[in-house]
């Protein structure tokens, strides 16, 4: 890889990464200019570094983190966008004949994952007029169906593995919400300034990794717990063997989120 790159001689090299290994790409790379965060141990090389700070001491989102290390190449700074095609908006057409709400309900991390019976609860607390999709990989399907088979309802949709990350994003732009954990989906969302409510389980949005949209939302226990945030990406399990920070919410919580 270091082979390649180098044949490159690039103009700008760009390291978001605080491994070593990276550092040792980046420093060896004869690129004109490199720029990485002050915790990689080769930073001390870099034309640039940037402190990275996570938590209470900074509230800074990860994107303008990120941003920060182009200061130099790109003035202004830009907005974060995706930008699907065409094909893809085509792709999710059929799905809008009606209002609707995009639910993602799983996350790599368990104690990043709301319950699937409040997902259940929720569904049944919402107005008859939407259509609910739930949305996520291949590997979500499982979870997806679950919920779907102990819903009452009939505007539920199972759309997990259905759809690629283009149109994923596609169909979420036009949603009257999305309601996803602190995962992926709710930086989709927030890539097409839609409307997201991100519910936050374990983890903590101070970490800077919240949703960006005009039209967000941050959902999480009202109660002070000294165990939350438990570890910066979460667990397989509560630690405390409780999980309060995510029974603790409430589903009008997620409603109010449709008429704030």
């Amino acid at each position: 890889m270091l082979t390649q790159i180098r044949k490159k001689r690039y103009d700008y090299l760009i390291n978001l990464q605080r491994f070593a290994s990276t550092g040792l790409l980046a420093v060896f790379s004869k690129a004109d200019f490199v720029s990485g965060f002050d915790k990689n141990p080769f930073s001390y090389l870099f034309d640039k570094s940037v402190n990275h700070i996570i938590g209470e001491n900074s509230k800074m989102h990860e994107i303008n983190r990120n941003l920060m290390l182009i200061e130099k190449i790109v003035k202004p700074l830009p907005h974060v966008r995706l930008y699907p095609s065409q094909t893809d908006f085509d792709k999710v057409s059929s799905y809008k004949n009606q209002e609707y709400i995009c639910i993602a309900p799983a996350s790599l991390w368990k104690t990043k994952q709301f319950p699937e019976h409040k997902w259940v609860e929720f569904i049944h607390a919402l107005p008859s007029k939407y259509m609910v999709y739930l949305i996520g990989a291949k590997s979500d399907f499982g979870l997806c169906d679950n919920i779907l088979r102990q819903t009452t309802s009939k505007t539920v949709q199972n759309i997990a593995g259905r759809l690629s990350l283009l149109e994923t994003a596609a169909l979420m732009r036009d949603a009257v919400m999305n309601y996803t954990n602190d995962s992926a989906p709710m930086h989709l969302a927030s890539a097409l300034n839609s409307p997201v409510a991100a519910i936050f389980c374990s983890t903590v949005p101070d970490f800077g990794f919240g949703p960006s949209s005009e039209n967000s939302h941050i959902i999480e226990s009202d109660e002070k717990l000294n165990c939350r945030p438990c570890g910066l990406h979460g667990h397989n399990f509560c630690p405390e063997n409780h999980f309060n920070c995510a029974n603790n919410i409430s589903v009008n919580q997620l409603l109010l989120c449709l008429n704030p």
